[in-house]
């Protein structure tokens, strides 16, 4: 989830702070009355979380896991803030039915999951680990167990180390790795999964992972990242491919991080450098997927990319998806920039704007955002339907006698959630909304400080607490049931 350092790549000395209106936030009551109910979503509307396999599983070298490269980067010294890792995170792995309990009793049907790709190929191909495909067998039946709908994300971001020690994403080799993958876990679950999302945020793991090195595997570089993505969107249309040839009555779908870009002062000013902003963060991986190509004019280092593709790459980009996935949290606000390589602008960070409302991640609270991106990718005519695969915020959380009253979360959704209702009701096509997430977790390069959680955990017992987020969820869904 995490992927705003992207938003770094070529930050330059301070600019002049934008004076923005100062806004009240979290100031709302728990019971305040709404102007709509979880009814006004329609009856077949979707409710559910997201989680990430190496954010709440732990269990990292249990019963024959191999490490992926977070398990590697995770314990290289410097790149956690915290120097924490996933080890044992949310001990996911052994605590799986009482958290699906938990979920259970917030009203939600949907759990979002992630496959551990090193847990079911240890070697990254060849022999499967039955250990590890039998873990997630007893997953899926759990929530089926539940009437819980499992919705299973190919992948989310750990690639088996060995793999990565080939090369990983830059080496052309990875369409062929990803696809046995893909071949291997939906032919295992194709009678009990029917709703497939391929690879969850792909701007985020390609920019931050193979151009910035802030997360897994640490590289820095175009020369690293322009292969990086021309293999990522080979494999994004395979693996829908994949599935649709496997499981009887799939519903089909890849996630995307995205935010709607604004400019600082002018479009004549910074309009240019939002375009390449919108491309890097919005466009790029879409647009592939529909059969666009990619956004060559808008973003023109993208030339490059021209010694990677192959004959047939470029048909082979395409394929039709059953829904897209949107995953938003924030905006992102350009300022021109002509002396900056490449980007030729600069995302000017909140603080400097004067933004009083931030997550502890320092984003800005811009609920209208997520409706300005609901609508831009609603735009594609190849766009058959919309999910929220991912919403949510991180603020301070204090346990106090076993309660977290996290007044700032409820607030936040509100707010979110009544932007999703009014692109709904213009007429997007969108079919549900899973928060994320479920339980405060492992926060890629941040560390456990970052609480996301509806639940919230003691991660040094392990015991689970339920905040005021959580109970207002209840409530809120209550009249679906």
């Amino acid at each position: 989830m995490e992927r705003r350092k992207v938003l770094r790549l070529f930050l330059v000395s301070s600019v002049a702070a934008m004076v923005a209106p100062k806004l009240a936030f979290g100031q709302k009551p728990f019971d305040q009355k709404l102007d709509f109910s979880s009814l006004d979503f329609g009856p077949d509307f979707k409710w559910g979380v997201a989680t990430a396999a190496y954010q709440i599983e732990g269990a990292h070298n249990l019963d024959g896991k191999s490490a992926s490269i977070w398990d590697t980067f995770s314990h290289e010294k410097g790149n956690i803030k915290t120097g924490e890792n996933g080890d044992i995170a949310c001990d996911f792995y052994h605590s799986y039915e009482k958290d699906l309990d938990l979920l259970k009793s917030l009203n939600m049907t949907v759990f979002r999951f992630s496959i551990s790709w090193s847990r079911v190929l240890p070697n990254g191909v060849g022999l499967p680990n039955q250990k590890g495909l039998d873990f997630y067998h007893r997953v899926i039946d759990a929530c089926l167990e539940r009437g819980i709908e499992p919705w299973v994300t190919l992948y989310h971001w750990d690639l088996p180390q060995v793999l990565q020690d080939k090369g990983g994403w830059m080496n052309r080799e990875s369409v062929a790795w990803f696809s046995e993958y893909a071949e291997l876990v939906t032919k295992t679950y194709a009678l009990k999964v029917k709703n497939w999302m391929v690879f969850n945020e792909p701007s985020a793991f390609t920019a931050l992972g193979y151009l910035i090195g802030y997360h897994a595997p640490g590289l820095k570089g175009f020369k690293n990242y322009l292969p990086t993505v021309h293999h990522v969107c080979l494999c994004q249309a395979e693996g829908g491919r994949i599935i649709r040839r496997n499981v009887d009555d799939a519903n089909i779908g890849t996630t995307f991080s995205c935010s709607h870009v604004d400019v600082l002062k002018s479009e004549k000013r910074d309009g240019k450098s939002a375009e390449r902003w919108d491309v890097l963060l919005n466009r790029l991986f879409v647009e592939a997927a529909l059969g666009l190509g990619y956004p060559i004019d808008s973003f023109p280092i993208l030339k490059k990319m021209q010694k990677y593709i192959q004959p047939g790459d470029i048909a082979n980009l395409k394929f039709d998806f059953d829904f897209i996935g949107v995953q938003n949290y924030t905006r992102e606000v350009v300022k021109g920039m002509g002396i900056i390589p490449v980007m030729k602008g600069l995302e000017i960070k909140p603080v400097k704007r004067n933004v009083e409302e931030v997550t502890e991640m320092g984003w800005e609270v811009y609920p209208e955002g997520i409706y300005k991106i609901i609508k831009q990718f609603a735009a594609y005519e190849g766009v058959k339907k919309i999910i929220v695969t991912e919403n949510g915020c991180a603020f301070p959380d204090d346990l106090v006698n076993g309660q977290v009253h996290d007044s700032k979360r409820i607030d936040y959704y509100q707010r979110y959630l009544k932007q999703v209702l009014r692109a709904k009701k213009e007429g997007v096509n969108i079919g549900g909304y899973f928060s994320w997430t479920l339980l405060d977790n492992f926060e890629w390069s941040e560390g456990y400080k970052p609480r996301f959680g509806l639940v919230y955990v003691d991660f040094k017992t392990q015991k689970r607490y339920l905040k005021d987020s959580a109970l207002w969820f209840r409530e809120f869904l209550a009249d679906k049931k």
